[in-house]
Parts: C-alpha cells; structure tokens; sequence
C-alpha cells in the first residue's frame, strides 16, 4: 500500500497567506497542517507497513522538497515527489503520480484537511472507501448520496440543490490502484472537466457507473483548511480538543502583566506583553505581541503585533502589525502594517 498526498493547489482561497507558504506548510498550534496530516496516518503506516508516501507539488522550490523529504525520513517512509506545475484540478493532480499507480492498494488524503479519527485501520477492508461527514452546507463541497447500506449510489461535486449533506472530507481507500489511473487518464483523454478542471469526484462517479462499489464510512472529527473562515473555525476546534489532554503552551513563553484565556498554543521564545490572548487563538514561535488583545486568529512565527484589537484574523511569519481599531486582519508573510 502507498499513500498520495496531493499539495499542488496555488491556495487561491487563502491568499494572501499563501503567497509565500504552500497552505500545507501553514502553522496551526504549533504543528504545520502537513505534519498534522502525516502524525495522524502514523497508526496506518505501521498497520499496512507502509514504505512510500507520494507528494504531488508544484512549483515550490528546493527548500520546500527538503522539508517533506525530511518529514517522510523521520517517519521512516521513503518520499517520492511529482510536480503539477499548472493546478487543473485534483484529478489531474492524481494523474501526475501514474508511474506509482501500479495496482496496488492507496490511500489518497488531501493536505487542507485533518482528522480525529481512531479507526482508518479497522475500517480498510476490500472495497473502496470514501470518508464524508455530514455538514450544513453541501453545496460548498463534493458530496456522496448513499443506500442504507452505506453503499455510495451517487458522486456529485457541489450540487446545486440539496441532495445529500455528506461531503466527501479529502481521505479515499482505493483497493486497485490501476483502475483509478485508467479512470483519469479517460478523463483527461476526454477533456471532462467541472468548473474549468478535471475534479476526482468526476472519475468516482465514472467508476461507480463502471461497477465498482464505494463504501462511505463518517470520520468522528473533521478540521477543513480550505479557506480563511474554515481555517480560523478548525484552529478554534483544534484547540478544544488539544487542549483537553495537552499543555499547549511552551514553558519558554515569556508573560508580562497578560492574561490567557484557553485554549491557547503559543511557541518557545515568544514574548506577551500588557495583553489579553485568547480564546482560540495560536501563537508561533519568536513573535512579539505587546498592548493587544487577540482572540479566534491565527499568528505565525517570527511575528511583531502591537496596539492591535484582533478577532479572526491571521497574521503571516516575519510580519509587523501595528493597529488600534478592533479588525478583521489578513497580513501575508513579510509584510508590515502600521
């Protein structure tokens, strides 16, 4: 079995945040999302013996390629990595890993997503299987219609009336990897594209249509990063979560006549000063945060925030905000605002 972590997306949804950082290497409590992902197929790697996780990329540089090759040693799994240089779409995506599409088992998980869940392993048996969540608004995802069973009858992606509300979270078991290349390829050899790409849920529904069986199986917790809303509201629950068995602020932070509320992460060597941080709110390493109060945002490493009055926000690495006004705040990396 092999594991394919498609990452190759500009991020549009979240700009300006991924000007400079690929949105899987984002920070989030102290973790980025991608090593979030990768500790969390940790149980899976050692119950399948998994020796190959696959990275579809694009244009993101050596320093980027050494990051998750590092990753994947230190996780004793052997890192191959494909490009996707123009984004059409995640199948297109898929298809730029067909040499490692040999038949075998895969797990697919995309890199904008996290989960709780205890029981992937246990649930890999000899079908397909697509993991959903039931959500409010199904028209902003792909979603899966099912039979009682749980046997998926229907693939669609963002529908435009209400037709189920599972949406398909990003994590897929495909019993033949074969198959699932063959599929691509006649999707792109037939030029089938939705909303100007070539989209995954397109191909299952082809294979559905072809026979071949789809089990849906819920996650228990879904985090989604797609976006600036959805990613301050999963930082928030997976604050809550973390937080319940963990201290998830370094004792190197240094607090200066300021006040936490939790659930808070904050990073080694940052330093708080005539604030009040929280709730919900991460912190990286090295920042500075003096005569603020922020709650429900996000900042990263290496970042300066005075006089601010923040609420769900995000504020990029090596940044410098300088405010008053209580705002929503969007600053991308190595920026200053003053």
């Amino acid at each position: 079995m092999k594991i394919i972590i498609p990452m190759a997306g500009k991020g549009s949804r979240l700009l300006p945040h991924t000007l400079n950082t690929p949105k899987p290497l984002i920070y989030v409590a102290g973790k980025t999302i991608l090593k979030r992902l990768m500790e969390s197929l940790s149980k899976l790697i050692q119950v399948f013996s998994i020796q190959e996780i696959v990275f579809i990329i694009g244009n993101f540089g050596e320093k980027i390629e050494k990051q998750l090759i590092k990753l994947s040693h230190d996780m004793s799994i052997n890192p191959i990595i494909y490009y996707q240089i123009i984004p059409l779409g995640t199948a297109d995506a898929l298809f730029k890993a067909k040499k490692s599409l040999t038949g075998e088992p895969i797990i697919v998980a995309f890199s904008d997503s996290l989960f709780y869940h205890n029981s992937f392993d246990k649930e890999i048996t000899h079908d397909n299987i697509i993991w959903t969540k039931k959500v409010k608004k199904p028209h902003l995802f792909g979603i899966v219609k099912c039979d009682p069973s749980g046997r998926i009858t229907h693939f669609i992606e963002k529908p435009n009336n209400h037709i189920s509300n599972l949406a398909i979270v990003g994590f897929y078991y495909f019993k033949n990897s074969l198959l699932l290349k063959e599929e691509l390829q006649f999707l792109l050899n037939h030029n089938i594209k939705n909303e100007q790409e070539y989209q995954l849920t397109s191909v299952l529904e082809n294979m559905r249509r072809k026979g071949e069986k789809f089990i849906s199986k819920q996650v228990e917790e879904w985090m989604d990063f797609g976006d600036k809303k959805r990613t301050i509201s999963s930082n928030s629950k997976l604050l809550s979560i973390e937080s319940q068995n963990s201290e998830l602020i370094h004792k190197k932070v240094i607090l200066k006549n300021s006040l936490i509320i939790k659930p808070c992460s904050i990073g080694k060597n940052t330093s708080i000063e005539n604030s009040i941080i929280g709730p919900y709110v991460s912190i990286g390493e090295y920042s500075k945060i003096k005569n603020s109060n922020i709650k429900k945002s996000l900042i990263q490493n290496y970042t300066i925030v005075q006089y601010a009055n923040l609420k769900h926000s995000i504020i990029g690495n090596h940044s410098i905000y300088i405010g008053e006004k209580t705002k929503k705040v969007s600053l991308s990396d190595y920026s200053i605002f003053k």
